[in-house]
Parts: C-alpha cells; structure tokens; sequence
C-alpha cells in the first residue's frame, strides 16, 4: 500500500511524498498514527541544526497517538485496533549506562524520529516493545501530548520536587507548562517565567502563575515570593542564556537547577553563586516506560489541559507550513499533524478498520 509521509530533505525544506509499506516482521507492529506533535527537537532538524545526525530524506515525528493496523510474528500482547502511543527510544542494552539500568540514555541510542523513521505518516512500524497501551477514554489528540509530558514527568523526578517546595520554571512553552503542572501536581508551589504573552495568559488558564521577566525584576519578584529565601527548584527550558542567568539567580542556599532545554553551544554560568549557595545542578533528558506510564494518566485524568494546550491541527499535507508558523512564533503553543487523511490508494482491510478506529477516537 503507497500512503503519505512528511520527509525532512534539506535545511528548511520538508516534502510530503508517498512511502511504501510492508508487513510487520518478527516483533514488530504496523501503526496508522492519528495524532503527530511538532516539538522543538523537530524545529531544530527543520532548521538544519542537526544535519551531521540525520539522514536525509528523513520521516520526523516521535509524539505521537495511533492505533495498531497489522502485528507481526511473535507478538502476543497486541491485536489491531489497539490505541496506543510510543516510546520513540531503542537501545543495544550492552552499553555501560543500559548495564546500569539507564537505557533511555544509552551510548547507542535509536531516538525513532531522529535516528530512524518516525510517526510523520500513513503507516509507520515499530517494535512492540517501544508500545504504551493507551485508555480507550482517551481522545487521540489529547494522547499526542503524552511524549511531552513524559518528559516533565522525568524532569520533574530529575530535580526531585516535593511537596511545598518554592519552584520556579524559566520558559513557558509546552514542555515548561507541562513540567509547571506536574510540579503542581507533586504539591509544589510554582511560577512560570515567560515572555510571550499569550503564552503566559495560557499558563494562567490552566491555573498557574506566570510573570513576565521585562515587566519586572525576576529575582526581587521571588525574594518576596519565599520571604527572601530564594526558590528550592528551578528548571531552565528556554534553552535562552538569559534564563540560564535567570534560573541560577532566582534559587536559595542548596537550591536545585534542572536543566531541560537543549543549548546550542555553551553557555557563561555564575558558578561562584553555585559555590556561595552549594547549589546543585542536574541534566535532565527523555524518560523511561515508568515515566510513560504516569503521563497516560496525567492526560487521561485532566492534570494536563489537552485542549487548552493544543492551538491547532493541521491535516497531513498541510505540516511543512506548520512548521513555518511555529517557526514564527506568535500566539501558538502546541500543533498537531493529522495523518488520518486517506490516500487515494487502496486501503486493506485492518488499515481501514484501524482508520476508523482512529476516527471514533480523536474527538477533534
């Protein structure tokens, strides 16, 4: 069957091209994905920023919500029509961090939509191993949230937030909401520092306090905030160096930075203000099935605002020019591509039921 792709070939150009498919092999399934987020890693790729990485003509996309179409040999566990998302991570399990049990950052690690094909398309086959069941309660658009907030998830156990602490999130974006609401939800006291505006006015719909950081001076705001005690945690997630001034100012004496965002190229940090405070700094990347798991049911159960968080969804066909939008930043926060559009090809009979099922499910 010849189904539909967006494929990244050159920085700043995205093609959407027939792909072919065929069956399943041995402990694989064939997913017809509903819902593709559009995160910033894929911005950076578009952008060219990780040409030595990918191999063009690449299929992007790793958030994603979908429903199973055909299952392979040896797979037991899953039967078609079964909604599920994935874990985009691969791992040799040989190297030293999978023999310590940190597989998500193995030293050969397939990040699928990356390294290797992703969800951007008609049909996309997987491991079954890299398979989160999904509620049937759930809408598939609301489920393509759930790779973000597996992130926050992780973040958020990363920096080790308890219950009252003082927390402060530098950059409001989707995965800085995201890490906002689960930090809210572990019982701690949160901020949100972002500057775009509209931005901002989505974190307080979804009953956070944001501030702007050109309207007044952040860390005087938190010095009242904590009686002048300074935040326990802060999370950098605008990958800007001005937050990273910002969320190193901003903690009290053994105050904890987690940092999120990805930075370019390196960045001048106050290390003297580490040393005064005894500070500490961690590195937070991706999450494990465990961390899955726990942001199914923080989307399933409202924790995480899906529709509040999702501006747009774009048809498949449509994506390059999504890409464009959010590229020119503006009042969005999340886009979602649909890839349930039909071709005009022949579908089977387990892709048709597979679509349907999708259909039922994305409650748009």
């Amino acid at each position: 069957m010849t189904t539909l792709a967006v494929r990244y070939t050159a920085a700043r150009t995205l093609d959407t091209a027939p792909a072919e498919t065929s069956p399943p092999g041995p402990g694989e399934v064939e997913l017809a994905p509903a819902f593709v987020g559009i995160c910033g890693t894929d911005l950076h790729i578009f952008h060219g920023d990780m040409d030595t990485r990918v191999r063009t003509p690449a299929v992007l996309g790793h958030e994603m919500s979908g429903r199973i179409v055909r299952v392979g040999p040896d797979v037991d566990d899953w039967q078609p029509g079964d909604a599920v998302t994935v874990m985009p991570l691969r791992w040799d399990d040989t190297r030293p961090a999978c023999r310590a049990g940190h597989q998500h950052i193995c030293q050969h690690l397939d990040f699928i939509g990356i390294d290797s094909p992703g969800a951007m398309q008609q049909r996309w086959t997987v491991p079954a191993t890299t398979l989160v069941r999904l509620p049937d309660s759930l809408p598939l658009d609301h489920a393509a949230l759930v790779e973000p907030t597996a992130v926050a998830v992780h973040d958020v156990a990363r920096a080790a937030v308890r219950e009252g602490e003082k927390t402060v999130v530098v950059g409001g974006g989707p995965v800085g909401v995201l890490i906002a609401l689960v930090a809210r939800a572990a019982g701690a006291d949160v901020r949100v520092i972002e500057l775009s505006a509209h931005r901002r006015a989505l974190a307080e719909q979804s009953g956070l306090t944001a501030w702007d950081p050109t309207a007044a001076n952040v860390p005087e705001l938190v010095r009242a905030w904590t009686q002048d005690a300074g935040a326990d945690v802060a999370f950098e997630v605008s990958g800007a160096a001005a937050g990273v001034d910002t969320a190193v100012d901003v903690l009290g004496v053994r105050g904890r930075l987690c940092l999120v965002a990805i930075h370019p190229k390196p960045r001048e940090i106050n290390l003297h203000r580490f040393f005064w405070r005894e500070l500490t700094l961690v590195g937070a990347r991706l999450y494990d099935r465990g961390d899955f798991e726990k942001a199914v049911a923080l989307v399933a159960d409202g924790t995480v605002p899906a529709d509040l968080l999702i501006s747009k969804i774009v048809p498949l066909t449509e994506a390059p020019a999504a890409f464009e939008a959010l590229e020119g930043g503006g009042d969005v926060m999340k886009i979602l591509v649909d890839c349930t559009t039909r071709t005009t090809h022949a579908d089977t009979d387990a892709g048709t039921d597979a679509d349907a099922h999708a259909t039922r499910g994305a409650a748009v």
